[in-house]
């Protein structure tokens, strides 16, 4: 049985007051969820201060980060190292996402060795993958959620998979307050699933595969009902306590139930 993960990602947010509120009220808010990982991914700058706080309120939130280099060390300007990540406490690291890949001209074949370079230091990879509007208008979204894992597979095969985390966000529902329905998302994630069965269907059955893409406390419960939808890679609701803490408690529910 999968276990859900529901991950925050704070995108290019924060203060040091600010993280000091919104962990203080989600150590709060969580304090009773079962069966659910719930993680946060601040900017790198506030890691530190998320490991303390986080330690503080009974290590209930798992700490994540947003992005990682491809090296330990060396002359890197700039660039945050998966064993620095690993040295803050930071175990779930979100690559891949859209806005990497746009702003930064990430393709999936760097994005696949960052894949590889985490699995290397022991960290969790959060691989994001998704199609633009064009491509979801055009009905490429499969191929085009099959390219970027396939990026993965065909470097270091199925079983780098194991352990890992697919967030499948579809970029048109990123931060636009339009979302995929329930049902949409399960007929992609159950296709995500089943290219990844045609290689292993051991590690299909385990591999945890989140919807991202305006997802709210109001919308949450019709993803997390469905039967491939395994938690939520969360942005602009996790910077709200009371409402991130929501979409994780309804998270654990559907599990439950």
């Amino acid at each position: 049985m999968r276990r859900p993960v529901v991950m925050g990602n704070w995108k290019l947010n924060g203060s040091k007051a600010m993280v000091t509120e919104l962990l203080n009220g989600l150590n709060a808010e969580v304090a009773n969820i079962e069966g659910v990982d719930i993680v946060v991914a601040p900017p790198a700058l506030y890691l530190d201060q998320a490991e303390r706080l986080i330690k503080e309120g009974g290590n209930k939130l798992i700490l994540g980060a947003q992005n990682t280099d491809i090296h330990n060390s060396g002359a890197f300007t700039g660039d945050v190292s998966p064993e620095m990540l690993k040295d803050l406490g930071a175990s779930h690291i979100i690559i891949g996402h859209s806005e990497r890949r746009e702003y930064h001209e990430e393709s999936d074949e760097f994005v696949a060795k960052k894949f590889a370079f985490l699995k290397e230091n022991g960290l969790t990879p959060v691989l994001c993958i998704g199609e633009s509007e064009a491509q979801n208008e055009a009905g490429e979204t499969e191929a085009v959620c099959a390219r970027q894992i396939n990026a993965v597979i065909k470097t270091q095969g199925v079983e780098a998979l194991r352990g890992a985390i697919i967030a499948y966000e579809p970029i048109w529902a990123i931060g636009t307050g339009k979302a995929a329905t329930a049902e949409d998302a399960q007929r992609i994630h159950a296709s995500i699933r089943a290219l990844i069965a045609a290689e292993s269907a051991e590690i299909a059955e385990q591999v945890i595969i989140q919807y991202g893409g305006s997802v709210k406390p109001e919308n949450a419960a019709s993803y997390f009902t469905q039967p491939d939808i395994d938690g939520a890679l969360v942005g602009g609701a996790s910077l709200q306590a009371a409402g991130f803490a929501a979409i994780a408690k309804a998270a654990a529910d559907a599990k439950n139930a």
